[in-house]
């Protein structure tokens, strides 16, 4: 599969908002995290690793973890709030470890930028011949009124674009299981701007539309007294997905 130059652009917008996106985004539930990986897994990958925060959730679970992330202002921010996990640069497509390395790779929220043909064949490579591939996404719940109608006005692409539902696997990954986690992200108004404008989708459009993008969030929050406390309960669905090499 070929990404267009938009598609790109957008993978590695990330870095210009680390902060916003630490302070914004959530963590995952362990158990999501936790069900992705083998019995017994001391060796895994965080693979699209972000500012770490599924790899928080790894070092809990496994002996060893390393992070593997593209985005030089990503991996930054990663060392400062992991100093003790080795990150390094790298891609799905090209990761810099050798044959038969780690137990698992998680890919959590990175791999709908990633070309699924070409990094399952470099996953395999990395993985030992029984390990696995976990893929993991957070969306917020769209059942929820309130979330649907923040979603509209941010204009956010759809999940099957990102095919959280029915992810791309290629060989040496064939079939693979699917858990769902329901949950709760409590954040202050703060937090959950901050989550608005880490979007790809927020971060990447002119400054006067995004300010106008935030201004309408600002907006639905004042106009509704459920959401216009200290706190804002946001509820998620976190998807998951294994497979065996």
């Amino acid at each position: 599969m070929q990404h267009d130059e938009h598609h790109d652009r957008n993978a590695l917008s990330f870095g210009a908002v680390a902060d916003v996106y630490e302070r914004g985004r959530p963590g995952y539930p362990a158990e999501a995290i936790a069900w992705v990986l083998p019995p017994g897994a001391s060796r895994v990958v965080d693979l699209g690793a972000g500012t770490g925060k599924a790899t928080r959730v790894l070092t809990t679970l496994a002996a060893e973890v390393l992070a593997v992330e593209p985005d030089p202002g990503m991996r930054t921010a990663l060392a400062r709030v992991l100093p003790d996990v080795p990150v390094l640069e790298g891609t799905g497509e090209a990761i810099p470890l050798e044959d038969d390395w780690a137990d698992a790779v998680v890919v959590a929220q990175a791999w709908h930028w990633m070309d699924p043909v070409a990094a399952s064949r470099e996953i395999g490579r990395v993985l030992r011949p029984d390990g696995t591939l976990g893929l993991v996404w957070n969306l917020r719940d769209e059942t929820v009124p309130w979330v649907a109608r923040m979603s509209a006005l941010m204009h956010q692409p759809g999940e099957r674009v990102m095919g959280v539902e029915h992810p791309a696997f290629a060989p040496p990954f064939a079939r693979h299981e699917r858990h769902e986690v329901r949950w709760v992200h409590e954040q202050s108004r703060e937090e959950f701007l901050a989550m608005v404008a880490s979007r790809s989708y927020v971060s990447t459009l002119e400054a006067a539309e995004r300010q106008a993008v935030l201004g309408r969030i600002e907006d639905l929050l004042d106009g509704d007294p459920a959401l216009s406390g200290d706190v804002i309960a946001v509820p998620y669905v976190t998807y998951a997905h294994r497979a065996s090499r």
